[in-house]
């Protein structure tokens, strides 16, 4: 059992611990399948409502904020009732802005798992204004029910009224949903053609700079990041603040990247590249790979 549960599972009632212990291997990834919770459900005889909650503070022991020491965990629960977690990350000296929030790492973990909709939000602190801009970006935003410790269920329109969203903008195909766009990149190496399929499912309908990241680990697995863009922009999730995420998510440790490309449209009107290489020199010391990609 990895140790940043024991102290969680020490802390609930043994019912409840029983039944989540046989999950929290080396292998889990902050996600757990339909039939999974409600096995969690019938063992620790608690509703899913309450195992939701229950999983926060295991969401939470995700959590990566050396700047705030906040720590903050979100679960999200897609359409086929799978659940996926997301926590805070922060990377040491760099601007605030490089920040991941729980629900982004959530919705970015549910996203990338082939999720095309999210049905509920659970977060152990109430979304901040850039979350809850972030969380209207998806199909029909404004109806996701985020549930809270000791607070009654509310859709995102209780927390963000008179909202503004990607259809002010004229947006009609919203984050999660499926889509793709032509990107061409003439090589034959493995990592820049995963780089490449992924930047052509990224959301990016503002600046049309369909872009992602792929992170070799020194295992030889690959870790992906997706550009998600944002209506108010600000609340954008960089591909590369979304693999280091995943990195997190997974507990696998930033010194065994070994290589990390990144891939963006011609067609964008901005570039990651800058951004991206800054985020990654917090943490590693591989040189990131920038290429553009023929749209």
């Amino acid at each position: 059992m990895p140790t940043p549960f024991v102290s969680v599972l020490n802390a609930m009632p043994t019912q409840l611990a029983d039944a989540l212990a046989p999950f929290l291997t080396e292998q889990f990834d902050g996600a757990l399948s339909g039939a999974q919770l409600s096995h969690i459900a019938d063992k620790s005889q608690l509703s899913l409502q309450q195992v939701y909650l229950a999983l926060l503070p295991i969401a939470a022991k995700l959590a990566n904020p050396p700047i705030s020491h906040f720590h903050v965990g979100a679960l999200v629960i897609g359409g086929s009732g799978n659940l996926y977690m997301g926590a805070n990350l922060e990377l040491p000296n760099q601007a605030l802005n490089h920040s991941v929030h729980a629900e982004q790492s959530a919705i970015s973990h549910a996203w990338i798992k082939g999720e095309t909709e999210i049905k509920d939000i659970i977060v152990n602190a109430s979304p901040c204004g850039h979350c809850r801009q972030f969380i209207n970006e998806l199909h029909l935003g404004k109806n996701i029910n985020i549930h809270l410790p000791e607070q009654d269920t509310a859709p995102l329109s209780y927390y963000l009224p008179y909202a503004f969203g990607p259809s002010d903008l004229g947006v009609t195909t919203p984050l999660l949903h499926k889509h793709s766009v032509a990107l061409t990149y003439a090589s034959d190496d493995k990592l820049v053609q995963t780089a490449l399929e992924q930047a052509s499912i990224s959301y990016a309908p503002y600046s049309a700079c369909h872009a992602a990241v792929v992170l070799e680990m020194k295992s030889g697995e690959y870790v992906i990041g997706r550009y998600a863009e944002n209506a108010a922009f600000n609340p954008s999730l960089l591909p590369m603040q979304m693999a280091l995420s995943h990195i997190n998510l997974r507990r696998l440790d930033y010194q065994d990247i070994q290589r990390a490309v990144l891939v963006e449209s011609s067609a964008g009107q901005i570039s990651l590249a800058d951004m991206s290489q800054s985020s990654l020199a917090s943490v590693s010391n591989v040189k990131l790979e920038s290429l553009i990609a023929s749209a």
